[in-house]
């Protein structure tokens, strides 16, 4: 049950995506051009996504979830190096490739080639970063 649950979870956001157009990368960087040809279009599709999701937290606390023992506990909100470089290579990305993780994943339903390179490239990156971070022995990981 677990599994068609996240199915169709996960297929209603692939396609909330495709409709809204965080899939189109034209969209994303008019989004991200504020002294350029700006598209405010997007400040709506992620409002319609937080100030729901805000709802739903506070609904859920204290309660059950049907198909789960329970909600996941808050992440910290500590502000630390791993947050900051993660947030800076993840807007780097964005602006540059018009794509983050979901949107690209969305894409390749598709056949879009551009979608292909960023997924590959992405998992490339995620595969490489134990490795950089050994490099730095001083470092102190938040992870």
């Amino acid at each position: 049950m677990r599994a068609l649950t996240s199915f169709i979870s996960g297929s209603l956001f692939g396609i909330g995506l495709l409709f809204s157009g965080m899939t189109d990368t034209s969209k994303v960087q008019g989004w991200l051009d504020l002294f350029g040809n700006w598209d405010p279009t997007l400040a709506f599709v992620m409002g319609g996504a937080i100030v729901p999701m805000f709802f739903a937290w506070r609904y859920s606390k204290g309660r059950k979830p049907i198909f789960g023992d329970k909600f996941p506990d808050p992440q910290s909100s500590n502000i630390n190096p791993d947050l900051i470089i993660g947030s800076v290579l993840f807007g780097m990305g964005w602006g540059l490739a018009g794509l983050c993780p979901g949107p690209a994943l969305a894409s390749l339903g598709f056949g879009g080639s551009q979608g292909l390179v960023f997924v590959l490239a992405m998992l490339c990156g995620m595969g490489a970063t134990p490795t950089i971070k050994s490099l730095f022995p001083s470092y102190k990981s938040a992870i």
